[in-house]
């Protein structure tokens, strides 16, 4: 016999419990209610609910120094329209933001929050597998869709115990891939005059463990076209003290350096290198040479040094959201922080176009929104996306070309693309220069 039956049965006779039994099925009534709503979305005529879990302090910080321009932008463009049209209803949009700190744990927590507290619609989120994975393991955990970017695919699929033939259920990434990365980094290498010797800095995270993997990582792939990457091992990240990996480097005669350090410590190398004699003639480096700041807390020692090139505003495309094309949004977030253009603008823009167009083509619930990402195919600011042509399930990708930080007469710092071979619809700015 259920709780609810035995209270109607035995306690409804009883005159003098009749107001306890009413507030009991009232309760009975709400859970239920709020149990539907959990798991099919809010109500009709409650506003959709779109978290965003970002990096806004802490090592990651300079990820997220977009967020505050693209979130209002998103926010007063949804405004205007009167909200979202969803399964033919009208709702207006709530975009909640909270701070991963750059901490994993702490992303797992407020993506928790954001969850079971604020019954989010869907989650979008990047930054890094440091912070993507672990939101998305709680999207997957709680049965609610999750839209994450800015991390290559691998760490973020495979780093989760993702496999093509078991794939994930409620998660759904886009970003280029190592295979990109390593081709557009070696088309950079092969237009230096170098001893094809090449030190690696990988960290002990997501994205050290993905770069160094055998098979996919970029010891093997660069190793088919001549390169030497000896195994270096993985360092701890903030370690402050890089005399090991700089001797070793300077002993081998390492000409080309690699590795996909988080910015401060790149920063703490990068001096440390200097300071001992290690001048390698090319260096291309993930994740901590991708804004003006990183490069700004490197002075004179940055110019020149090479990365990979996510988005600019000589990309061909345009917001499905906004209507601008990539010039007219640099132009907007330029005019109106008054700070240089970053690429994450392009992307966390695209993550709330993503969430858009998937809500505007799904029937509101959550299990209709993850259907709806599982076959998704639309235009973004940083290019066309397909979740139905892979690499693998889950995943679509976008294109990335390759650039060099050129240190201006006023010692502010330009990114140059350098490097289209696999986009050549993306315009360079400029041709590879050696560091010495």
């Amino acid at each position: 016999m259920s709780s609810l039956t035995y209270y109607l049965e035995n306690v409804l006779s009883r005159k003098r419990f009749r107001p306890l039994v009413f507030l009991t099925v009232l309760a009975f009534a709400l859970s239920a209610c709020s149990e539907v709503r959990s798991e099919e979305g809010g109500a009709e005529g409650d506003p959709i609910k779109i978290g965003y879990v970002t990096a806004q302090t802490g090592a990651l910080a300079s990820f997220g120094e977009s967020d505050d321009f693209v979130v209002n932008q998103v926010r007063e463009h949804f405004d205007s329209i009167g909200g979202i049209t969803v399964a033919g209803k009208q709702r207006d949009v709530e975009i909640i933001v909270r701070d991963s700190q750059s901490d994993p744990k702490q992303a797992a927590e407020v993506a928790g929050d954001l969850i079971l507290k604020d019954n989010v619609d869907l989650i979008v989120t990047g930054h890094t597998p440091d912070i993507a994975n672990p939101v998305a393991d709680q999207g997957e955990a709680n049965g609610v869709p999750v839209i994450s970017t800015l991390a290559p695919w691998q760490p973020c699929f495979f780093g989760r115990g993702g496999t093509p033939d078991k794939p994930f259920k409620w998660t759904y990434h886009f970003f280029w891939g190592l295979e990109d990365l390593e081709t557009v980094y070696q088309d950079m290498w092969d237009q230096v005059d170098t001893n094809k010797k090449v030190g690696a800095l990988w960290p002990n995270d997501p994205d050290g463990n993905a770069f160094s993997a055998p098979e996919t990582g970029f010891p093997d792939v660069t190793g088919k076209s001549g390169y030497k990457i000896a195994d270096y091992g993985l360092y701890t990240n903030g370690t402050q003290d890089f005399t090991a990996q700089i001797s070793r480097f300077k002993k081998e005669k390492v000409d080309i350096l690699v590795g996909v350090p988080i910015p401060p410590d790149f920063a703490t190398f990068w001096k440390q290198a200097a300071q001992q004699g290690f001048h390698p003639k090319f260096v291309t480096v993930a994740k901590s040479l991708l804004t003006p700041s990183n490069l700004n807390a490197l002075g004179e020692l940055g110019n020149n040094l090479g990365t990979e090139v996510w988005w600019t505003p000589s990309h061909p495309y345009s917001s499905s959201l906004t209507g601008q094309t990539a010039q007219q949004l640099a132009d907007a977030y330029t005019a109106q922080t008054g700070q240089q253009l970053t690429q994450f603008v392009g992307f966390v823009h695209a993550l709330f176009e993503v969430a858009a167009t998937t809500l505007s083509r799904s029937d509101g619930t959550k299990d209709g929104i993850r259907k709806t990402l599982s076959s998704l195919k639309t235009d973004t600011v940083v290019g066309p996306l397909d979740w139905t042509s892979g690499p693998v399930p889950n995943v679509a990708k976008t294109p990335l070309v390759g650039g060099q930080w050129r240190r201006n007469a006023d010692k502010s710092f330009s990114l140059v693309v350098v490097s289209n071979k696999e986009n050549p619809e993306i315009p360079v700015g400029g041709k590879v220069e050696a560091l010495r």
